[in-house]
């Protein structure tokens, strides 16, 4: 079974790359972020004519996440319990072929010492709470999606260059560790150790051609279901088409 995990930065304008990409790679749940459509506009029927039920939690011109699979979807939640119909949409959850499936969309942040960075932090404190309260460790859990942070140096291009940045100070890696003591396993760091694998670059100064990337869409598990992990890896083909999003998928294959 493979899952994977896609900033697609607009379902409208990459209806069309996400349908492709699920026909050449047979993926069976496809977890997006960034749809930044309301739900209306998500466009269900054409996931449906190639196989695949969706559910989704859109907002206009902003965020928005969605689970796509080829499996039956049961038991989906829709951002934190106490979220009220105002709060961001950046959270969707599932049960497919007894995965507990998490999708996230971390904020970004926007500035350091501003609000937003303090939402932010507060967003992942809620986070690891949500697991603590919801989520069994010794079942299978995945979570996945588009973290916000780079993990560890490995994750960055220039990690001494960048060490201030926003996505990889000290203080938004501390808070992404303690979500993953929870109990979480990086799939991809099971197979590869090595820095230089990159998930995200930006669109100016030629960051992609010149592999000046960061690491910050992941794949993370259970220690119960890494076990049952038997690949992982970083599909950058996508980012290489026309119009492309600035993220590219991940994908982690289990035997279940």
């Amino acid at each position: 079974m493979k899952i994977a995990t896609w900033n697609v930065n607009s379902i409208k304008i990459r209806t069309d790359d996400v349908i492709r990409w699920l026909g050449e790679t047979k993926t069976d749940v496809l977890c997006l972020q960034e749809i930044k459509c309301v739900n209306e506009n998500f466009p269900r029927e054409a996931f449906e004519n190639i196989g695949y039920d969706s559910v989704f939690l859109g907002q206009k011109s902003y965020n928005g996440v969605a689970i796509l699979s080829n499996n039956k979807i049961e038991d989906v939640h829709y951002n934190f319990p106490d979220d009220t119909e105002e709060s961001p949409k950046r959270m969707i959850s599932a049960t497919v072929n007894n995965v507990r499936v998490i999708n996230t969309y971390v904020p970004n942040g926007t500035e350091l010492g501003t609000e937003k960075f303090d939402f932010k932090l507060n967003w992942m404190q809620r986070l690891r709470t949500y697991f603590d309260t919801y989520c069994d460790k010794e079942k299978n859990v995945l979570w996945c999606g588009d973290f916000n942070v780079a993990a560890d140096e490995r994750d960055i291009y220039d990690p001494i260059k960048k060490a201030k940045d926003l996505g990889f100070t000290k203080t938004e890696r501390i808070a992404l560790d303690y979500i993953k003591r929870w109990g979480f396993v990086d799939c991809f760091r099971k197979f590869e150790e090595a820095g230089g694998h990159f998930s995200w670059w930006h669109y100016r100064e030629g960051s992609f051609q010149k592999d000046l990337g960061w690491r910050i869409d992941y794949v993370w598990t259970s220690q119960v279901l890494a076990n049952k992990c038997v690949a992982c890896w970083i599909d950058k083909n996508p980012r290489t088409w026309e119009r492309p999003s600035d993220h590219t998928p991940v994908v982690g294959e289990f035997d279940l």
